[in-house]
């Protein structure tokens, strides 16, 4: 087992104050950090939520949410300049970024992406401006420069450097006209993971990021509605099918098992709507038994 740090950070800036917010409490309480004999490192707060959006940018909290990645770089930083591996438990997608600028201060990096969505929005196609449904596409340098360049690093990622997998909202992708993902970033549907089995699909997700020329290491993002709704209902933003708890345990066991993965980050699972608290245990399993794996 790694030596793992917990960093909590609770922000909802890039999506709405609804309890996504509770996600640390519900998975430390949960057994997560005893499981994994983590320590803490801290708990990195948002500033205030403005739900009015930004007329300039297009997105809510542009400033906040910058503001807020820069103070969780450093930390992921300070865990990471320790030889830790950090777990940054979110809050919504928009902690992607901070993560992810920690590593680029330090040169070339990739990214793992479970998400039942691509999140790759253009601000004006994102219905109500919420940062939680672009932080690819940011990351990857498209969008408001005041998100899209951090730091003048932009782009923290590059697109092949990037796998996403396990994504099924390829109808509500057409219907808001998102712009597509580019041709050079590795995408595995949850068809194709479905047809490849979710072993294979994580192993060459796993070959792509580690590959000849590739960076340092990759993060691995997790947005808990990569999961069937029908076991993960505790989101804010249903979508129907995605994947088992037995197939992300293998996708995760999997990334994690080698020394590629250098971080990893819990976002979306909202307490709320997990009233008898089966599904914070069953989630604190499922990440329990992807580090078991590690090597």
């Amino acid at each position: 087992m790694r030596d793992v740090a917990i960093i909590e950070a609770p922000s909802v800036l890039g999506l709405r104050p609804t309890g996504v917010e509770e996600l640390p409490r519900a998975l430390l309480d949960a057994g997560l950090a005893d499981g994994l004999g983590a320590a803490s490192a801290g708990r990195v707060d948002p500033g205030p939520y403005d739900p009015e959006r930004d007329p300039e940018s297009g997105v809510l909290n542009p400033a906040g949410i910058a503001e807020h990645a820069v103070r969780l770089a450093d930390a992921v930083g300070g865990v990471l300049d320790d030889g830790r591996f950090p777990v940054v438990l979110g809050g919504d997608c928009s902690v992607l970024l901070g993560n992810l600028l920690a590593l680029r201060r330090r040169g070339r990096h990739g990214l793992l992406f479970l998400d039942g969505h691509t999140d790759f929005y253009q601000p004006e196609a994102e219905p109500v401006g919420e940062v939680a449904s672009m932080e690819l596409a940011l990351a990857t340098g498209r969008g408001p420069a005041v998100l899209a360049d951090l730091e003048g690093l932009g782009p923290l990622v590059r697109d092949a450097d990037v796998v996403a997998l396990g994504f099924r909202d390829q109808a509500e992708v057409a219907v808001f006209g998102v712009q597509p993902l580019p041709e050079e970033l590795h995408a595995l549907d949850l068809d194709r993971v479905r047809e490849l089995g979710a072993g294979e699909a994580a192993r060459h997700a796993v070959e792509v990021l580690t590959g000849e020329g590739g960076g340092a290491g990759y993060w691995v993002h997790l947005d808990v509605d990569v999961l069937d709704d029908a076991v993960m209902p505790a989101v804010d933003h249903r979508l129907d099918g995605g994947l088992s708890w037995d197939e992300l345990e293998t996708v995760l066991r999997t990334a994690l098992s080698g020394t590629g993965a250098v971080g990893l980050d819990v976002t979306i699972f909202n307490p709320r709507l997990d009233r008898d608290g089966s599904i914070a245990a069953r989630l604190t399993e499922c990440l329990l038994r992807g580090f078991a794996a590690q090597g």
